[in-house]
């Protein structure tokens, strides 16, 4: 009886192992704040994982699809019934966060005889003015933290923490053409620390050490923008733009590829195939 406890603890470590390694492989998603909206931006093989959840909210995943999907879906019947019995001023994403998904992924990590939701999740929702926006990003564990300006999904802590010092360094952007821009480079370098990390814990493995090896350094231009162009020869870009310039109350637009082409800086990409 006395041992319970321990061994719910011991499953619940060898669960973050496992969920950890399950994304070092997955594509990192940025998303900031800009005069226009806020700019959501990754890389898909196929599968879409910028969605939209109400008029001024958009979804943003890494992980597993099948869990992405119903996470998403729990998303949209809340947001449809709290904007239906209260009204849709009360739709936030902070309330969809709070209330929908983190104790939904909490409890599903901590029921240790139960699958874990195999997903990280960013929700965006564009105010009014810039200093309205927001950005909640949610851990597989249902860990989640708010931000203003600027929020990432990646394999690591380490990773995103490095990605915050980067964003620091920019000043304000005014249009969509250098929100993309920066967007790509932080892409990039999370791209790269992920697989250096990556690298770095296999060839730790079978060693006495158990501690992990974690990225230290932003990689340089050149390797930034090598990785950049290497992955839109073979995956999709995929951007959305919640913008609250559209005199709309539905501000998502999905960027599609004639629209990005003549935004991309050339020494990432001169072309996107359509």
């Amino acid at each position: 009886m006395y041992e319970e406890p321990y061994r719910w603890i011991e499953a619940v470590a060898n669960r973050r192992t496992y969920l950890d390694d399950q994304f070092t492989q997955g594509n990192p998603l940025i998303g900031v704040s800009f005069t226009q909206g806020i700019l959501l931006l990754t890389f898909n093989r196929g599968t879409d994982k910028i969605y939209e959840v109400y008029d001024r909210i958009a979804l943003g995943g890494m992980g597993h699809p099948a869990d992405l999907e119903k996470l998403r879906y729990t998303l949209l019947d809340m947001a449809h019934v709290e904007g239906f019995q209260r009204s849709p001023s009360d739709v936030t994403a902070s309330r969809l966060m709070k209330n929908g998904l983190a104790p939904v992924i909490k409890q599903a990590f901590e029921e240790i005889f139960k699958a874990p939701y195999i997903t990280k999740i960013l929700l965006a929702e564009v105010g009014p003015t810039q200093d309205r926006d927001h950005l909640l990003s949610i851990n597989y564990d249902g860990m989640f933290e708010e931000q203003r300006e600027f929020g990432v999904l990646s394999a690591s802590s380490s990773v995103r923490g490095l990605l915050a010092q980067e964003w620091k360094a920019h000043g304000p952007l005014s249009s969509l053409q250098e929100a993309l821009e920066v967007s790509l480079r932080l892409w990039g370098i999370a791209s790269l620390l992920q697989a250096s990390n990556s690298s770095s814990d296999r060839e730790e493995e079978g060693k006495a050490s158990s501690s992990t090896t974690s990225a230290t350094a932003i990689p340089d231009d050149e390797a930034i923008a090598s990785c950049i162009r290497e992955t839109l020869s073979k995956e999709t870009l995929e951007c959305v733009l919640l913008d609250r310039e559209s005199g709309k109350m539905e501000t998502y637009r999905a960027l599609n590829q004639a629209e990005l082409q003549p935004l991309l800086p050339q020494y990432f990409a001169p072309t996107i195939e359509p």
